[in-house]
């Protein structure tokens, strides 16, 4: 009766933003996740998602390619630091939308001018 009692303590347990970011970031800072197409993926806070299965909201950059070994270990350690016991625990990852993409980078009047007198300094050499 014990083990049903934990089990069913671990599936509605209560998270807040704050424990579940510095959890977060101590997992990140314990073992970074593997580069991605040369890049690290960031995992900047996590929330709650919900309760029963606990779910864990992780926001970041790059977080679409993050290696299922990785999200292996994030789920062991969330297990092990909030002692989630007889529950799955859920994780998703959200990342964001580039503000600048589909921007072209148009050049002020003076900066145009600038680059012109580069590229003769440059040929002329």
């Amino acid at each position: 009766m014990k083990a049903i009692n934990r089990a069913h303590a671990s599936a509605t347990r209560e998270f807040s933003t704050s424990e579940l970011t510095r959890a977060v970031e101590a997992a990140y800072t314990g073992y970074q996740p593997p580069l991605v197409r040369g890049h690290a993926p960031r995992l900047r806070f996590a929330h709650p998602g919900g309760s029963n299965p606990p779910t864990i909201v992780i926001h970041g950059s790059r977080t679409k390619h993050i290696a299922a070994g990785y999200h292996r270990y994030l789920e062991n350690f969330f297990r092990k630091r909030f002692k989630l016991e007889g529950t799955p625990v859920r994780i998703e990852f959200r990342e964001g939308e580039n503000p600048f993409a589909g921007r072209k980078n148009e050049l002020t009047e003076r900066q145009v001018k600038k680059r012109k007198r580069l590229i003769r300094k440059v040929k002329k050499r």
